[in-house]
This record gives structure tokens, sequence and C-alpha cells, in this order.
């Protein structure tokens, strides 16, 4: 019985987070690549977020992999990077708060200018609430999704018609993940 209730209490907090990160958009998801943009390549420190922590692998904070749904943008460690389409573009704020982070921790850093590696989008950082440094790409601030525990997973694409995977170029990767 303590085993049902658990469970069930569980399903309940977890869809009173998901309900507040879904709604209508802020933006639209983009089928075109806007142009590519070179970005910087001087050294940083380690990168991490409230759910998971990024390392320096190869000295880039955020690279290119392959997924089933294409070529995305990861983490260091390989975790999947998500943009939220009710951010607006370049407003230097994030849409997720309360208790959307706790699905959708966002993707810190502690420099100015995040490393990459094959990532061709314009990368930079906004001020959080706490004061740390939020990764964005194109103008649009960067998730993890707390159900994805290992590097590959993308169980978060597509969630509520308002998350989705990153291309290389900083588009939003709007089709279902499927096998590749």
């Amino acid at each position: 019985m303590k085993k049902q209730l658990s469970f069930g209490l569980g399903a309940v907090v977890l869809a009173a987070a998901l309900a507040g990160c879904g709604g209508s958009p802020g933006t639209s998801t983009t089928s075109a690549p806007p142009p590519a943009a070179t970005s910087s390549a001087s050294p940083s420190s380690t990168g991490s977020s409230a759910g998971s922590s990024s390392s320096s692998a190869a000295g880039a904070e955020m690279k290119v992999a392959p997924s089933s749904a294409g070529q995305i943008v990861v983490d260091s460690k390989g975790m999947s990077l998500y943009f939220f389409t009710k951010d607006v573009k370049d407003s230097g704020t994030s849409a997720c708060t309360g208790a959307c982070l706790q699905a959708w921790p966002v993707f810190t850093t502690t420099s100015d200018a995040p490393t990459v590696e094959g990532v061709t989008g314009t990368v930079g950082t906004i001020a959080t609430p706490d004061g740390k440094k939020q990764v964005t790409l194109n103008g649009m601030p960067l998730y993890y999704y707390a159900k994805d525990k290992a590097a590959g997973d993308v169980t978060g694409q597509g969630v509520g018609g308002v998350w989705y995977l990153v291309s290389p170029s900083g588009a939003m990767i709007d089709g279902a993940a499927s096998g590749y």
C-alpha cells in the first residue's frame, strides 16, 4: 500500500511540474538554420548544472553528438541539451522557473565564453536568478532533462510540445526522435 501511495504521489508531483512547463510557445521551432557564427575557443573552467555537472572533455563544454534525432548539441559528458519554446530569444531571461527547474535543470558555466566543438551557432550566457551563468545558443537558454540519465538519452524531445533538442547550428529540432 505504501509503495502504491508513494508512486501515485510521485506521479502527481511530476504532472504538476510538467504542467508548469507546458503551454503556449513564446518562440516557434526553426527548420532553417540561422547563419553560422564562430564561437570563442578560449579556455574555460568546468561548467555544471543543477542536475548534472559538466567537466571539460577535450577542452569543450559543448559538443556535437549523433542521436536518434540526428546530430545534436550535448555537454562535455554527452548529456543532451534542450530549448524551451516559451523562452524568448535574446531576452536575457529564462521562462523556466520554480517547479519547472526540477524537471529541466539549466546548463551552466563559469566562463563568459564557453568552449565548443562542432557547434556553429552563437554561444553566450545569461544570468540566472541565483547568480550563475546559464549557457545560451543563438540567444536561447539551454537546459538538461532530469529523466535523461545517460549520455545519448533524448527522452525530453517534444515533451509537452515545448521542449526540443538543439542542432549544432542552434536550431530547434522539432521532429520526433527515431532510430538512426
